[in-house]
């Protein structure tokens, strides 16, 4: 998963609040460099050192206090600063909650089919695994440890995307894929059919592929996972230990997805938060229409 449009809120704080003599010229280089693969909290530390560089440069081109007081009145400076402190510290603290508490994110990939659609806006508890500092991936306090069948959100230890996929081993854990078959310090996963009642709510161009939904269980709490017949993986992987302080991730789109087999562990610095509920479901097949059934409704 990664978001593809930055946020428009931070967009309009730096061409209100950010350097007057280059904003248009510093959002279009963020907004590129976000394209590129950067994270949100990246892109708000950004703009927010923008903001406050803007606004030294302002008062020390007023001078002194005395100067600068009557370079307020004439500019009009103290009228916005009343205008937008409130605002600013009130959009500060929402974005600080939104960073380290609590979020919600979009998924534009099918990479975690049929668990999750492209187009979900999942909520994301991002205190649970230890509050962070807002914009940064330093904690200050512990948590609660990832465990296996989590849907975790985290940034991709190979070029800081977000991506969210299932948690499916943990340090210490042996794990292993004999072709389609998951094996977690020696215990077999266990298949049976799914609901198929999840196929009509795919993507056209998925169910074109005519994708087989299976249940796993055993090895991870039951849930339901996509195999695409003209994709399968192959071969055998591992059996690989993971190491401390590391994490191994599968998406439930096993034929389609970017995971620990790709992209190789996942630091526990590096996650993010866990995804709970799917707060709305947009279908682009139908408009970007909400999808039935898909609201606030739990992921596990």
């Amino acid at each position: 998963m990664s978001a593809v449009n930055p946020p428009r809120l931070a967009l309009w704080l730096l061409m209100h609040l950010g350097p007057a003599y280059r904003r248009e010229a510093l959002a279009g280089d963020l907004v590129e460099d976000f394209r590129q693969g950067h994270s949100h909290a990246w892109f708000w530390r950004q703009v927010l050192n923008a903001i406050c560089s803007g606004v030294s440069s302002s008062l020390r081109r007023h001078g002194g206090a005395g100067q600068m007081g009557a370079a307020v009145e004439q500019t009009g400076l103290a009228h916005h600063s009343r205008e937008y402190r409130s605002l600013l510290l009130f959009l500060i603290l929402m974005c600080g909650f939104r960073s380290a508490w609590a979020d919600w994110v979009y998924v534009p990939t099918g990479s975690m089919n049929p668990t999750i659609l492209e187009g979900d806006r999942l909520l994301v508890d991002k205190h649970v695994y230890g509050l962070r500092v807002p914009f940064s991936l330093v904690h200050l306090t512990a948590g609660e440890d990832p465990a296996r069948g989590d849907i975790i959100i985290f940034d991709s230890p190979r070029d800081g995307t977000s991506l969210v996929k299932r948690l499916i081993a943990v340090p210490g854990d042996s794990v292993a894929m004999n072709g389609e078959q998951l094996i977690v310090n020696g215990a077999l996963a266990r298949y049976a059919a799914g609901d198929e009642s999840e196929l009509r709510t795919l993507l056209k161009a998925t169910q074109g592929h005519e994708p087989i939904v299976l249940r796993e269980s055993g090895v991870l709490p039951e849930h339901d996972i996509l195999l695409i017949p003209n994709r399968r993986q192959g071969g055998l992987l591992g059996p690989v230990t993971v190491p401390p302080g590391m994490y191994f991730v599968l998406g439930d789109n096993r034929d389609n997805s970017a995971d620990s087999r790709y992209i190789g562990f996942v630091p526990r610095r590096n996650i993010v938060g866990r995804a709970t509920l799917v707060l709305v479901s947009l279908n682009r097949d139908r408009y970007f229409l909400p999808r039935s059934g898909r609201l606030f409704s739990s992921l596990y």
